[in-house]
């Protein structure tokens, strides 16, 4: 096939050729900032799922339909540890835009003035604390109003000031963030007491998440009320139907199509999972033959070795590399015990310690978003198919091995 015409993308947030199987989701978050919108209140929104199911495509899509209703979006996203900035560190830059962008025009909106100056006091607040915070603005700050210093207060006063201002100016303001589990817990706790203020009093600023399945807990641990504050729509791998779906109809567009054969040995090695269709489909196309209509099970069957070992490099050993020895012997052993979840106790026997002496590294591969815990007591990687690769990348395991 002409490679230059392969309609699969394979690639960190990068938009499939066709999105299927999220209509739901996407129906859910359009209603939710219609309501918010119209001034009604509304629960804001957290998409929760694995590693590699689509979640930052599909908050590219809700702020696409924000944008479409007259929002204005934001686009954040969080970093783990290496990288990580403070919850003010990352909101401040975009919140300066959208205040900014709700100060402009003929009519001058005191709400909106007031807004800035409350922004004021809580970036100078901020700086008594964080002197890296380099953002400021030429105005007076708002004295008595977000500049205590105290996170969950000033924080919940800004987030309210910004949607009476966006109420003023007829317009509405949706706060995008990807990657929350690395969020802080304590600065968590702030933001979800914000937009609990905004919520009790209605006013149009709605946030919508993604994090790992373990966002939820986390979120339910800052503020007892999360649960009821937050929908929380699990986005999973794909079913049979609607795997033939992303993977034929980006084909089709060129006269091509995969033959049935094909489509269930990729369903079989991907698991319906977003990204490895795309790499799956994107190697299968390469690989098949110029003079052919037919992506055939020979040409997938072709294209595993090739897909597999652009996973092993691109998306699975970037992650393992980030471990530390111990981590790894942890991974390797969970890896072991097979592909469901697992019970903590039998990946420290692997292991030849207690429940106890594993469990800081249980909690370290945890907040690195490389493990969670599906239920109490159990545990499951957050990356699909992290196993299979653990177990090539390690054949032989040991307990005393130092990887």
């Amino acid at each position: 096939m002409d490679r230059a015409k392969n309609p699969f993308s394979p690639g960190a947030g990068t938009p499939p050729p066709e999105l299927v199987g999220r209509s739901e989701i996407l129906a859910d978050a359009m209603v939710a900032l219609e309501r918010v919108k119209g001034g009604r209140a509304e629960k804001s929104m957290i998409l929760v799922g694995l590693r590699g199911v689509g979640k930052t495509v599909l908050l590219g899509e809700i702020q696409h339909v924000a944008e479409e209703q007259g929002y204005k979006v934001t686009f954040i996203e969080a970093h783990e540890s290496r990288q990580k900035k403070t919850l003010p560190q990352l909101l401040i830059p975009h919140l300066r835009r959208i205040l900014f962008e709700l100060n402009r025009g003929e009519m001058v909106s005191e709400k909106a003035r007031r807004a800035l100056r409350v922004f004021k006091s809580f970036i100078t607040a901020l700086k008594l604390k964080a002197g890296d915070v380099e953002f400021s603005i030429d105005i007076d700050g708002e004295t008595g109003e977000a500049d205590s210093g105290d996170l969950e207060v000033d924080l919940a006063s800004l987030f309210v000031v910004i949607g009476e201002a966006a109420k003023d100016r007829k317009t509405s303001v949706a706060i995008i963030i990807d990657e929350l589990q690395y969020v802080d817990e304590k600065e968590l706790s702030a933001m979800i007491m914000a937009i609990h203020r905004v919520s009790q009093k209605s006013l149009p600023l709605i946030l919508i998440g993604a994090g790992l399945p373990q966002i939820i807990g986390k979120a339910g641990n800052s503020k007892s009320y999360a649960e009821r504050l937050f929908s929380y729509p699990e986005v999973g791998a794909l079913n049979r139907e609607d795997t033939e779906v992303a993977l034929q109809a980006p084909v089709q567009a060129y006269g091509i199509s995969f033959s049935s054969e094909a489509l269930e040995e990729i369903y079989k090695v991907t698991k319906g999972y977003p990204y490895f269709l795309q790499e799956w489909g994107y190697h299968a196309w390469n690989v098949a033959a110029s003079d052919s209509s037919v992506i055939t099970v020979a040409d997938v069957n072709n294209a595993n070795k090739l897909a597999i070992a652009n996973l092993d490099k691109n998306f699975f050993k970037v992650r393992f590399d980030r471990l530390t020895p111990s981590e790894k012997k942890y991974v390797r052993a969970l890896a072991e015990l097979g592909i469901k979840p697992q019970r903590s106790g039998d990946i420290a026997s692997k292991l030849g310690k207690t429940v106890e002496q594993v469990a800081p590294l249980r909690a370290q591969l945890i907040n690195k978003g490389m493990i969670y815990s599906p239920a109490h007591g159990d545990i499951a990687f957050t990356v699909p198919l992290f196993e299979e690769f653990l177990m090539r990348e390690i054949p032989k395991f040991s307990s005393q091995d130092h990887y």
